[in-house]
């Protein structure tokens, strides 16, 4: 199955919670969640249903991380297989740092884009860099040390800036230098350091069940 390319709005409805994939419209509080509150999508979406058991609230919150960070299920397998063979931390945590320190993701989070969706396409076209490198792989993985930069010229480059308006606080594990589009990342992120809305236990759980 390929990747949604439905109204990414109804996800965000879908899972109760604002997953930001609408850019401004998240930040400005003019999302459909914050229009129509947390009321699923479709015509039956106003109907009261059984209280979901603990296999459907796994399920849930799985499907929740995978649509935050625009992963697909095979894929979103592997950082979870990864995440268990890791000795240094608890495995839901390192799932989340695995996640957060993809390529995408750190461009969005360094404020140059306005959506994953978008962070996502300037990497694919070849319009990043990562140590002075081009990269074109969306989950590319960083590492401390390393800086990402939108390269000089690029036509992105005027998009990057005013997606830089949008930023507010900078997460402790990165830091940017908004004039120069260029951003490093300092260590791993803690737990307390990464805003996804998920509670990375229910994933683990789900997983472990398989």
């Amino acid at each position: 199955m390929g990747r949604y390319t439905g109204p990414v709005e109804r996800l965000s409805r879908r899972e109760g919670v604002e997953l930001f994939l609408k850019g401004e419209r998240a930040i400005s509080g003019k999302s459909a969640l914050e229009r129509r509150g947390p009321t699923p999508p479709g015509q039956h979406g106003n109907r009261r249903g059984r209280r979901p058991s603990i296999y459907g609230l796994q399920l849930r919150e799985k499907q929740r991380a995978k649509r935050y960070y625009g992963v697909r299920e095979r894929q979103f397998r592997r950082y979870v297989d990864v995440a268990s063979r890791r000795r240094e931390g608890r495995m839901g945590e390192e799932l989340l740092a695995l996640l957060e320190t993809r390529l995408d993701n750190v461009v969005y989070r360094l404020g140059f884009a306005s959506t994953r969706a978008q962070a996502r396409q300037f990497v694919s076209h070849g319009h990043v860099l990562v140590d002075g490198r081009r990269v074109t792989i969306p989950s590319y993985g960083l590492h401390a040390g390393q800086t990402v930069a939108i390269a000089a010229g690029s036509p992105v480059r005027e998009a990057a800036l005013a997606a830089t308006e949008l930023t507010s606080a900078m997460p402790g594990w990165l830091q940017v230098d908004f004039d120069r589009l260029e951003g490093t990342v300092v260590r791993k992120p803690e737990r307390s350091e990464i805003a996804a809305p998920v509670d990375e236990q229910l994933i683990v759980e789900f997983y472990s069940r398989r």
